[in-house]
């Protein structure tokens, strides 16, 4: 059986953003990116969230071997430019996983780049991160999703 990509965008993986995880192709709007990356994440895949992350924001090192959340699905709220066009792009979205058996949200405003035609993802600010119904506006003060029980400001958001 086929498995539709887990950014929601209502393709089969192979063709969505298994495209961009398997092959040299870049995707061509922030959006895309965005998707590729939350798909990347869940899969837990370190290499393509290097790799299309700007250079002067990657942290040294993703781990993700303390990682317990689920990652289920992708809603894109916003994009302000982005397009194929354009360099600077704001995309607004919400991750829902699971976390020890709660359905959280991560709501988060990224920021990405363009440079020499492919896209990077340069940082975001955290809106709300928690079980759904009791999100709170955190911030860079939130625990970190990656699990690593630091926060967020002091992990993944350190290059941020």
């Amino acid at each position: 059986m086929t498995e539709l990509c887990l950014c929601g965008s209502g393709i089969v993986y192979s063709q969505c953003c298994g495209v961009y995880h398997h092959t040299d192709a870049a995707p061509p709007t922030a959006e895309a990116l965005m998707r590729s990356r939350f798909t990347a994440y869940a899969q837990r895949d370190a290499d393509y969230l290097r790799a299309t992350w700007d250079s002067g924001k990657c942290p040294d090192v993703i781990d993700f071997s303390r990682e317990t959340a689920v990652w289920q699905r992708l809603e894109v709220l916003d994009t302000k430019k982005g397009g194929p066009q354009d360099d600077k792009g704001i995309v607004e979205f919400k991750a829902y996983y699971l976390q020890d058996g709660d359905e959280c949200a991560l709501h988060e405003v990224s920021r990405f780049l363009k440079k020499e035609g492919r896209w990077f993802y340069l940082d975001g600010v955290i809106k709300s991160l928690g079980k759904i119904g009791a999100t709170v506006n955190l911030g860079k003060n939130a625990p970190c999703p990656c699990g690593s029980g630091k926060k967020f400001k002091r992990c993944c958001g350190a290059a941020a």
